[in-house]
């Protein structure tokens, strides 16, 4: 089986070399024919005719003219039916030249559309074989005439079915390699998305808790030494917002392992169900907040209820960093329609953030809550509030685009 792989694959290497096995082969077949007298006594029929010297002079050039059959299929075919004309005409024995132009006319229909073949087919099964029966010197409803039809009329249809074939299978390839380019694509579209995905969330995570130990430990540096009991308490905080910080950076992460890691998370993405318990974290922190919702009862997608809660964490996060000491802040969250708005206000003097950053130079807040709410179908708008305070407002659609079609944000 390798050797006959081998050949297989040096013979496509080298067409040529094919060719002119090809034509010493019709060329042997040829001459062989013209020894076979098909209206002699059944055996014998070998060697009763001989061939002339003009019979064997155009079954050679017949030959020959296959050696080029790929690189000039038309050119070949006219110069084989020429010479098969020829031998048609003045061969006496006949010698059957007509054979190459048979290959010839096979490759023509094998290598172009079928149009071309039907025209060039006809024509060629049409000339041939009027030739061979109003011209040549056997009557017309010969044997040999009829060949000549019958052969020509199949190598065009022969032609024909391989063309046909080699374009299915092509075909065939062309669409499983798209398909495997459109798949590696999505697959690379996916990752791009869930590393964008766990970045946001990642930095949810980090800057909200962050903020809240910064301040805490910031207030128990202050009350140290004349306050040692809130200071101790500051600390409590410190150590709760740092375990709540770890939990969550270890759910997150967790998204990561392989499917044979152990120990992956099992805790659900945290949603609007854990409002009282966020914003709680941020009373303890010093910062007032006053939350209003009308949205009880409503059941919103996993990964809307998660937007909405992360826009909420992040708008807090920023008030609490940016607001000042004296700063409130004012949650709603309301179902109107389709869609649920979510709007986080405050009394500060302004963020003096951008849409790409949280003001420090080098954040990702606000742009991480517009990547976030825009990715399920939604609108974010955020800015100054007119008299001072800053204005973050979100409107999420409850039915969001990715869960109608099953798929995780």
């Amino acid at each position: 089986m390798s050797t006959l792989l081998r050949t297989r694959t040096w013979l496509k290497a080298h067409p040529l070399a094919l060719d002119a096995a090809l034509a010493i082969g019709a060329l042997t077949a040829m001459v062989a024919g013209s020894f076979i007298d098909p209206h002699a006594e059944h055996g014998a029929r070998w060697g009763v005719r001989t061939p002339d010297t003009l019979s064997l002079t155009l079954m050679t050039l017949a030959a020959a003219a296959l050696v080029a059959r790929r690189r000039a299929p038309m050119a070949v075919l006219a110069a084989t039916s020429a010479l098969t004309l020829t031998e048609l005409v003045t061969g006496d024995p006949r010698a059957p030249v007509a054979m190459s132009a048979v290959i010839a006319l096979y490759t023509v229909a094998s290598r172009t559309d079928r149009p071309t073949t039907w025209r060039v087919g006809l024509l060629t099964m049409t000339t041939l074989t009027g030739t061979a029966m109003l011209a040549g010197p056997l009557p017309w409803y010969a044997q040999e005439n009829l060949a000549v039809f019958a052969w020509t009329g199949m190598a065009a249809a022969a032609g024909d079915a391989v063309r046909s074939r080699r374009a299915f299978v092509d075909a065939i390839r062309e669409r499983a390699e798209r398909a495997e380019r459109t798949r590696e694509e999505e697959a690379r579209r996916r990752v791009a998305e869930e590393r964008l995905r766990i970045a946001r969330d990642l930095h949810d995570v980090v800057a909200h808790h962050i903020a809240l130990v910064n301040v805490q430990a910031g207030v128990a540096s202050h009350v140290m030494d004349k306050r040692p009991d809130q200071a101790k308490e500051a600390l409590a905080h410190v150590r709760e917002a740092s375990r709540s910080a770890l939990n969550e950076l270890r759910a997150t992460v967790g998204l990561l392992r392989q499917s044979g890691d152990p120990e992956a998370p099992t805790e659900p993405a945290p949603g609007l169900d854990r409002l009282d318990e966020l914003v709680g974290t941020f009373r303890s922190a010093g910062l007032a907040v006053e939350v209003a919702r009308t949205d009880q009862g409503t059941a919103l997608p996993a990964a809307v209820d998660l937007a909405a809660y992360r826009v909420i964490q992040e708008a807090l996060t920023n008030v609490r960093k940016h607001a000042g000491q004296e700063a409130k802040a004012e949650v709603s969250v309301v179902r109107v329609g389709p869609h649920v708005e979510i709007t986080v206000l405050d009394n500060g003097p302004g963020h003096g953030e951008t849409p790409d950053g949280d003001g420090d130079g080098g954040g990702h807040g606000l742009l991480g809550m517009r990547e976030r709410v825009t990715a399920l179908g939604g609108t974010l708008t955020t800015g100054p509030r007119y008299g001072g305070g800053f204005r973050v407002h979100a409107i999420l659609p409850i039915k969001n685009r990715t869960s109608a079609q099953g798929k995780p944000v």
